[in-house]
């Protein structure tokens, strides 16, 4: 049987590694200023590769010290900051977006987190998550509050210079708080808002939840509107099952450091061999993980990864 490990840790108990390195304390809290532009990276043909970094306990620099031995380029080319919450308030009985303070602490800090990271040609996105407290993104009652979480997404990328968001539907705990059962029309307006808002950013979706199966509602189906989705069950192969292009999709998913080297070996061969555009990975830490890297940059892009501390 295959397993999902996903740490689920809401409270301060572990600071983010490199954050309490910070040199001379600088920080930027992302403002109105955009992103600079990244620098021109090497080139790489072949797959989109992703890397998902817990930053309850690990850096968001860590996904920009790997390149390919051939040619330099990036590892990976999008780094998802994991993760944001979906909570809420009881009193104004509405979801808000939340940041514990490890997420908190890698947005305040864009200018030495996320920046760097965006300078090589890496897409930096942020999760956001349940939190157990019954709301989520298929249970808003209406249009009005399903785009008004929206906006509060949309306006955490601009304030940020973050390149997108990406939707992960677990751990909600729908019904507590007294908040309702998904319905069919919260995910699809929610995602109608969000791509409405950002048209120029990415949309995610981690292939699981209620959410993942209510993409239609009243004739407008929201699956073009995402820019990827990928399969959630880590060290297997689930084709995710949205109307998007071969391109866009990940079927593979693995866990570094968990999953086999002969198993993110063969599931990155199978991701060219079908022709898919994507390649899911999982907690990447601060250790030297050159080999379990270069299990899947071999087959994807014909070469090692080299790890830079």
């Amino acid at each position: 049987m295959f397993t999902r490990v996903r740490s689920r840790a809401r409270t301060a108990a572990l600071a983010l590694s490199a954050v309490a390195a910070l040199a001379l304390g600088a920080t930027s809290m992302g403002g109105a200023a955009a992103a600079p532009a990244p620098a021109p990276a090497p080139k790489k043909q072949g797959p989109t590769s992703v890397a998902y970094v817990e930053v309850n306990n690990n850096s968001m620099l860590n996904v920009g010290k790997y390149t390919l031995a051939n040619g330099g380029g990036n590892a990976f080319d999008v780094a998802v900051i994991f993760a944001a919450n979906i909570n809420y308030d009881t009193g104004k009985k509405s979801a808000y977006l939340h940041f514990n303070e490890n997420v908190q602490r890698v947005l305040d800090n864009a200018s030495t987190q996320i920046r760097p990271l965006q300078q090589k040609g890496i897409k930096v996105v942020l999760s956001v998550l349940g939190n157990h407290q019954g709301a989520g993104f298929a249970n808003f009652p209406s249009q009005q509050a399903a785009s008004a979480f929206a906006k509060q997404m949309s306006d955490t990328v601009t304030k940020y210079g973050l390149d997108g968001i990406d939707f992960d539907d677990e751990y909600a705990e729908y019904g507590n708080n007294g908040t309702g059962q998904p319905n069919a029309s919260s995910f699809v307006h929610l995602v109608s808002a969000l791509r409405a808002n950002m048209p120029g950013k990415i949309i995610s979706l981690y292939n699981i939840g209620p959410s993942a199966t209510r993409l239609s509602y009243g004739g407008v189906d929201v699956s073009s509107k995402f820019d990827y989705a990928w399969n959630p069950y880590y060290g297997s192969w689930q084709v995710p099952g949205i109307a998007l292009p071969k391109s866009k999709l990940s079927p593979a998913a693995v866990e570094i450091g968990r999953t086999s080297q002969s198993t993110v070996t063969s599931l990155a061969r199978r991701t060219v061999s079908e022709g898919y555009g994507v390649y899911l990975t999982y907690n990447l830490d601060g250790a030297d993980r050159s080999a379990d890297v270069s299990a899947f940059t071999k087959e994807l892009y014909g070469s090692n990864a080299v790890y830079t501390p």
